[in-house]
């Protein structure tokens, strides 16, 4: 994994991924993820994915794997298991130990168990849903850090995940330092929008003078 700059995330990670979202539309790249919601309301987080990939079990077998080692605090375990809604891939012991090692957050696609765990620990987690059935003898574990897909969107080892109430969304770690700039833009003006509404300018006026409509599109 190419780490990035320290900054770069910090300052991503001060954004709504709202603002994220339409810099990536306004740089004509893919990135929201559909459908994967909050195990813990409130959270956020920004940092590189560590990626997972799962498919069912063969006639050789396979387990569901170890690799918190892999991660660093901050990182985001991004989990590949095809949307599956029938088996978890995580679960209260996995919350526990990525807790204690300072990794920020993971990202399912299918589903989690042990909620309640989880949100005791305060430990943030997105996914399809919760559910209780293991995916020991179910599921395994094919490959590591390689590109995997969240909802219709690729992601990459080292990719950016920003995640919080709204959305997940991921930004391609090599066009990070653009969606920063970009998105930093965007937040800028709708401050300026409703600083102008606070201060008694219409909404329409207020949006005119900083081009809210058309702060997401490409050329303009």
């Amino acid at each position: 994994m190419n780490r990035l700059d320290a900054d770069i995330l910090k300052r991503l990670g001060k954004l709504p991924t709202s603002c994220v979202s339409d810099a990536l539309d306004k740089l004509g790249l893919p990135g929201q993820v559909d459908g994967l919601r909050p195990m813990l309301n409130g959270a956020t987080i920004c940092g590189q994915a560590v990626t997972l990939l799962y498919l069912p079990v063969g006639p050789a077998g396979g387990t569901v794997g170890d690799f918190l080692h892999l991660a660093e605090a901050g990182d985001v375990i991004c989990i590949d298991n095809r949307g599956r809604l029938d088996c978890t891939v995580w679960g209260n012991i996995l919350t526990e130990s990525a807790k204690a090692k300072g990794i920020a957050g993971t990202v399912i696609e299918g589903v989690n168990r042990d909620v309640g765990e989880s949100r005791e620990y305060g430990y943030p987690i997105w996914s399809r849903a919760n559910h209780s059935r293991t995916g020991k003898d179910r599921v395994a574990l094919e490959a590591v850090n390689v590109p995997i897909v969240l909802g219709h969107i690729r992601v990459d080892p080292g990719d950016v995940i920003c995640a919080d109430d709204s959305c997940v969304v991921v930004v391609p770690a090599s066009r990070a330092a653009d969606v920063l700039g970009v998105a930093e833009a965007i937040e800028a003006k709708e401050e300026a929008i409703l600083k102008d509404i606070r201060a008694g300018v219409d909404l329409a006026e207020a949006r005119r003078r900083h081009g809210y409509f058309v702060l997401q599109t490409p050329g303009a």
